[in-house]
């Protein structure tokens, strides 16, 4: 995996640009059930941004910086090589099987979400290939139940079943995780983070656990 180059030193950080047209349109457009609507200037990136929550998925077309980050969930980034069009989840566990579990809390359902909205938008499922992250032990009290193996092995699983291809994957060990991804390019980056972040993660993940949300109707990875 290369290594994302780090910032140059600078005196004092650039101003943050006006809201770029780009951002006015996103933040305008209807939003679907569980689709991620936190947009924002990324100032080192110097791109637009939006960020996907746990339970949430995005799809785009041009290369915004679609972000999460992980402790034990999961993101799949999905890409189509040949519509250059991709996309994000962030689900929590593996599956949900009652009538109140059907939103992108769940992989089976995330899953779903995220690649109905690729093919809605043309990509198909033979022209799909998988960039997977996350899945990691840093939940005190967690372990014993495994949910980021649980939740590694179901994603990869559903990715063999449905014949997507995974072409590179940063899982499991004991790191949260930053994970960018570029959706018109295929392109991702991944940051392991220090543990001083484990606890504010870990409080929103079992946040998004017991919240109750709306049920929905290239190659290498980089580290920055």
């Amino acid at each position: 995996m290369q290594t994302f180059p780090a910032t140059p030193p600078r005196c004092a950080p650039p101003p943050a640009p006006a809201a770029s047209s780009r951002l006015e349109r996103l933040k305008a457009a209807p939003r679907k059930p569980g689709e991620a609507s936190f947009f924002f200037w990324e100032a080192h990136f110097r791109n637009d941004a939006v960020k996907v929550l746990p339970g949430e998925f995005f799809v785009h077309d041009e290369d915004i910086l679609v972000m999460t980050t992980l402790g034990s969930c999961i993101a799949a980034c999905l890409w189509d090589r040949e519509r250059k069009i991709g996309g994000m989840n962030h689900f929590l566990l593996p599956d949900g099987s009652g009538a109140g579990d059907a939103s992108g809390r769940y992989g089976n359902f995330a899953m779903e979400l995220l690649i109905g909205e690729l093919v809605k938008r043309g990509a198909t499922r033979s022209t799909m290939e998988a960039k997977v992250f996350g899945g990691g032990a840093v939940i005190a009290g967690m372990n014993t139940i495994n949910v980021g193996e649980r939740n590694t092995a179901f994603v990869l699983d559903y990715l063999r079943t449905e014949r997507i291809t995974v072409v590179s994957k940063d899982v499991l060990d004991v790191h949260p995780r930053k994970v960018c991804f570029l959706p018109a390019s295929g392109k991702a980056m991944v940051k392991r983070l220090a543990s001083a972040n484990v606890e504010a993660l870990a409080a929103q993940e079992r946040a998004a656990a017991t919240r109750a949300l709306p049920a929905a109707a290239g190659g290498s990875v980089d580290l920055f």
